[in-house]
């Protein structure tokens, strides 16, 4: 699939090249044109063609700072394949700090999409037919919508074995098998054979430092997977069992109120165990808020106001809790960002 020669939008891009360039989406109706920012990398030798995405949520930034650093790394220069990097599929949202289009559609749910449909759909077209019919795997970037914050996670249908293995090389402490969304990316990319990961972690608006590290590690843990990076020479790098999680459940508000969270992000619960408790501003009515089932907190409200059925804690089901445990502390502690003086001189800094 690795042709001498590939075209994005009319440009022919050989091998061993480095290309950036505007795919364009549509016009303003002032006129103005937009375009979504693609680079591509391509090695000197074969090898397999993958796609890097963020922002189809234009709210969600943390993806955008994990590919800016990935096109920083050195060891690109001996990549083999090619590498497709969209920091920002949503422009629209992006500009606006929105997670929709103008049109208020999810450009996530309007996937393989129409050359002559709604805007949504002309995005999702677009990027479709000029990059991920070209390439063989994907990884998609994402955070929680606003006020919520996500535990680094990959979602993916693990019951395909090639996805299965790129979940498990990635690296992180929780891998959901997640059904495929109708006219999600995942869905659109699944129907033309294509394995692809979908990486949550953070919050929208928001850069999470922690949550950005683990996802340029394992975007580069793929790539050595599937070859198109050398080997780590790391020594510390560990090989751990994936920790699967088949099934999850959200815990909404039962009625409207002020609300006190007990467990923190990436904590572990049994069954009944207190989550919270919601009150109203008098403190009169206090109602508690518990845990549907063992497993580990995966995704929390930061949000202390809660309407009605308004979604605070996202529950990943494990039996085996003091095993996710120990691995989501060692996870965190892993990807803290590094303090220490002998660091290299060109290490990233960190954001705080």
């Amino acid at each position: 699939m690795d042709a001498e020669f590939i075209s994005v939008n009319g440009n022919r891009i050989p091998r061993n090249s480095r290309v950036t360039l505007d795919l364009p989406v549509a016009r303003l109706y002032t006129h103005s044109q937009v375009a979504m920012p693609v680079q591509v990398i391509r090695g000197k030798k074969p090898g397999p063609a993958l796609f890097v995405s963020a922002a189809i949520h234009g709210d969600e930034l943390n993806g955008v700072e994990i590919i800016r650093r990935l096109l920083r790394l050195p060891v690109l220069k001996r990549l083999r394949g090619t590498l497709f990097a969209i920091p920002i599929v949503n422009v629209y949202g992006f500009i606006q700090q929105s997670r929709y289009l103008p049109d208020r559609r999810d450009l996530n749910r309007s996937f393989p999409g129409s050359e002559r449909g709604s805007l949504a759909a002309r995005v999702a077209y677009q990027f479709m037919h000029e990059i991920v019919e070209q390439s063989t795997h994907g990884i998609d970037l994402h955070t929680g919508a606003i006020h919520r914050t996500n535990l680094p996670q990959i979602r993916a249908n693990i019951d395909d074995s090639q996805t299965a293995d790129l979940a498990h090389v990635f690296g992180v402490p929780v891998i959901l098998n997640a059904d495929l969304r109708d006219n999600s990316l995942r869905e659109a990319a699944a129907e033309k054979g294509i394995p692809m990961l979908l990486y949550e972690a953070g919050e929208a608006l928001r850069f999470d430092e922690v949550s950005i590290r683990a996802g340029l590690k394992g975007i580069t843990n793929v790539m050595r997977h599937l070859e198109m990076l050398p080997p780590s020479r790391s020594r510390r790098q560990r090989e751990h069992k994936p920790l699967y999680a088949r099934a999850s459940s959200w815990v909404r508000a039962p009625a409207g109120g002020i609300l006190r969270t007990m467990v923190p992000l990436g904590g572990s619960v049994e069954k009944d165990q207190l989550l919270g408790i919601l009150a109203d501003p008098f403190g009169e009515h206090e109602m508690e808020i518990q845990a549907p089932c063992d497993g580990i907190v995966i995704g929390r409200t930061n949000l202390p106001l809660a309407n009605e059925g308004d979604a605070l804690f996202h529950v990943a089901r494990y039996r085996k809790l003091e095993t996710v445990t120990a691995r989501v502390e060692e996870f965190t502690e892993q990807h803290q960002p590094d303090t220490d003086p002998g660091s290299p001189p060109d290490a990233e800094p960190p954001i705080v």
